[in-house]
């Protein structure tokens, strides 16, 4: 019998011997998808139960990261009362910048070790929260971050984790990516595995309202690839299906006005519940050639995360269409296009016709020659991009030529 190359021979123990189950006892496990997730607490007001997680999980000294920006809207204070009133010793590191870097992660995990912290607490935005994540990786180690490049490298549980979004977008409270700059590569590169994935997102909308109209279009726009990326994905499935495509239903429709009234409570829930769907999309089905040619780019450059995922999404779309048709019809309409009776390239044309259209209400318009992108930049870009373990489920392969042609289209 020829056996699939998916499939697994289960084997028993019995008196210490390996044994077959029974001869050929098979079963194919390559449509298998698993489905990880934090402990959710999704509605305003939830970052006040940050306490009783904390004291679930044994805390007597947390270790509270942010930035400076969060701690200026007086996230990082209110977040301090919070603990303090319940009797947990504080220490706040709010050394990390836009792109968290490996000097920052190791200056943290050093601050966490010397402090004798046993709970982390991060509030903010993507940049606090992965750096967060590598603290409890270099914690739980007492090896450099750079180790932990790549897919499920790492061996020992972080400490327990909450994190808190400030941000509708990164999602990185409920994925199992950690992204982190190498300044010395001029590269982001990341560190994927359910292990990284924290024991808690305490989701609360209300803590986005001191976003302001240009970090909300990036991060909105942000959480509108992530949901793309993970519906076209050679890993998605029933499970990431669902979430996907309801985040790009919800961002459609509710991310214009939002950025033309940043005070509307409704509309920042929207947001809010479109970013954990997204996240929860691309964090199991993972991603695609949008992430991995933005992780380039923004190691490269220093920019904004959710601005090089805007410059960058039509280009792919384009390159990507004819390898997800279907997918990308089903794209079309979540975003409001009535596709009957189109055709294929007609679809494809009105698709980008309305990603292009969104990207201008919300402000997000430049070129990647307007911010300093050369074409004598674009191998090196390239080089690193097919390096990430996002390209690997981009529904259509990439070779170094294909990547470059993107990067030249989108200058």
């Amino acid at each position: 019998m020829r056996r699939h190359p998916g499939w697994v021979k289960l084997r028993v123990r019995h008196n210490n011997n390996d044994i077959m189950a029974r001869p050929y006892m098979s079963y194919d496990i390559s449509s298998l998808r698993k489905f990880v997730s934090p402990e959710i607490i999704f509605g305003a007001g939830s970052r006040k139960a940050v306490a009783n997680f904390a004291s679930n999980f044994g805390a007597r000294h947390v270790f509270l990261v942010s930035d400076p920006g969060v701690e200026k809207a007086g996230w990082v204070a209110e977040i301090m009362d919070i603990l303090v009133a319940a009797g947990l010793r504080v220490t706040v590191f709010t050394g990390v910048s836009a792109n968290p870097k490996v000097d920052e992660v190791m200056a943290g995990a050093e601050l966490y070790k010397s402090s004798q912290c046993d709970v982390i607490v991060a509030i903010g935005g993507g940049s606090p929260m992965d750096c967060a994540k590598g603290i409890g990786i270099v914690s739980a180690h007492g090896r450099n971050i750079l180790d932990f490049e790549g897919v499920d490298t790492i061996t020992s549980p972080s400490p327990p984790m909450i994190l808190i979004p400030t941000t509708a977008g990164t999602s990185a409270d409920v994925s199992q990516f950690a992204i982190i700059s190498d300044p010395s590569r001029r590269f982001k590169f990341s560190i994927i595995s359910k292990a990284v994935v924290p024991d808690v997102s305490l989701i609360d909308p209300e803590v986005t309202e001191t976003m302001d109209a240009y970090l909300t279009a990036c991060t909105g726009v942000d959480a509108m690839v992530h949901a793309i990326e993970a519906y076209v994905s050679t890993g998605s499935g029933p499970l990431t299906d669902t979430n996907a495509l309801e985040a790009i239903r919800l961002i459609n429709r509710h991310l214009e006005p939002l950025v033309l009234n940043t005070a509307n409570v409704h509309l920042r829930e929207q947001i809010m519940l479109a970013s954990m769907q997204a996240g929860l999309a691309f964090s199991n089905a993972i991603l695609g050639a949008v992430h991995a040619m933005s992780h380039s780019l923004g190691g490269y450059l220093d920019l904004p995360h959710g601005l090089c995922n805007a410059l960058l999404l039509e280009h792919v779309v384009a390159y990507n269409y004819t390898s997800a048709e279907d997918r990308f019809r089903r794209v079309a309409e979540a975003m409001d296009i009535d596709t009957r009776g189109m055709s294929k390239p007609v679809i494809k044309q009105r698709l980008m016709a309305r990603i292009i259209t969104l990207k201008q209400a919300v402000g997000l318009e430049a070129k990647l020659g307007k911010l300093g992108v050369t074409t004598s930049d674009i191998p090196y870009l390239s080089g690193f991009a097919l390096q990430d373990p996002c390209i690997l489920t981009n529904p259509r392969k990439s070779s170094r030529r294909d990547v470059e042609v993107v990067y030249e289209e989108a200058l």
